[in-house]
């Protein structure tokens, strides 16, 4: 499983992770997938607008954004919208 951590040398005070999930809700995990730890919100959205298509590509549907182990939002398609 490969590990991304965007860590650019300070202490972290917060650690906003994704889970990742299938359709239906449930949590999606395997070797393909990235355990992602990111500093703040925003390099976790950035980092998620950047990996959305290696994701779906690897069974995931929706991603929910955490801080810490509260959830931020989501559930949060991959999907591109139809039409």
């Amino acid at each position: 499983m490969a590990v991304v951590t965007q860590d650019s040398g300070e202490t972290w005070t917060e650690t906003w992770t994704w889970r990742y999930e299938d359709s239906t809700g449930a949590g999606v995990d395997g070797d393909a997938l990235p355990s992602a730890r990111f500093p703040s919100q925003a390099e976790a959205e950035s980092w998620v607008g950047e990996s959305w298509r290696e994701l779906l590509d690897a069974g995931v549907d929706q991603v929910s954004l955490l801080r810490e182990q509260e959830l931020v939002y989501g559930p949060m398609s991959l999907h591109p919208p139809e039409g």
